[in-house]
């Protein structure tokens, strides 16, 4: 069970993900994050049961915030659902682009943790926003190309100005999908 929020448990956890994001999740030990953050190993695992635990701490927020985003999205019909996705999901993309990266890095194993058991159906949802709610292949193609290239995006260390790339990935995929951009 998690403990209640400390300075030293943030600590601990901004220092994991920053770890995790550069050296991925299986590059870096409990030992580097203690070191990281400042704190003994003991120390670490009074606040966390393992390295396990501190990664579903850190996905979880990224997860949630997909799933209340689908939830809104939900509500919306056809083209009306296309660019509250695309501005939702990349807003989304930006905010948790750490978390992407670490998921990204080791995609195959990440798919199988159960911090991100959520993920494939609330993906799935989010690719019928993204298409509006259209089975047709242009648009299926298109809303998943759109979650992969936004998350690819993110993930990459591209020196460009938080609104700049906001703008661009929106545009870009709102042309992906062959709407007008403003």
């Amino acid at each position: 069970m998690p403990r209640p929020p400390s300075a030293m448990r943030r600590q601990i956890l901004d220092s994991a993900l920053r770890l995790f994001a550069e050296h991925g999740f299986k590059g870096t030990s409990l030992h580097d994050i203690a070191v990281e953050a400042h704190c003994s190993k003991a120390s670490l695992l009074y606040h966390f049961a393992g390295k396990d635990a501190i990664l579903a701490e850190l996905l979880t927020p990224p997860a949630e915030s997909l799933a209340a985003m689908n939830e809104q999205l939900a509500t919306l019909d056809g083209d009306r659902a296309v660019e509250p996705a695309v501005t939702g999901f990349v807003g989304l993309a930006m905010r948790f682009h750490l978390e992407v990266k670490i998921i990204f890095a080791e995609l195959p194993d990440m798919l199988d943790h159960p911090a991100l058991a959520v993920i494939p159906t609330a993906v799935d949802q989010l690719a019928d926003a993204l298409a509006g709610r259209s089975r047709e292949p242009r648009a299926r193609v298109g809303a998943q190309m759109v979650i992969g290239g936004v998350a690819v995006t993110v993930a990459s260390d591209v020196d460009v100005e938080p609104d700049s790339m906001r703008t661009e990935l929106v545009q870009g995929a709102l042309r992906t999908l062959g709407h007008r951009t403003s």
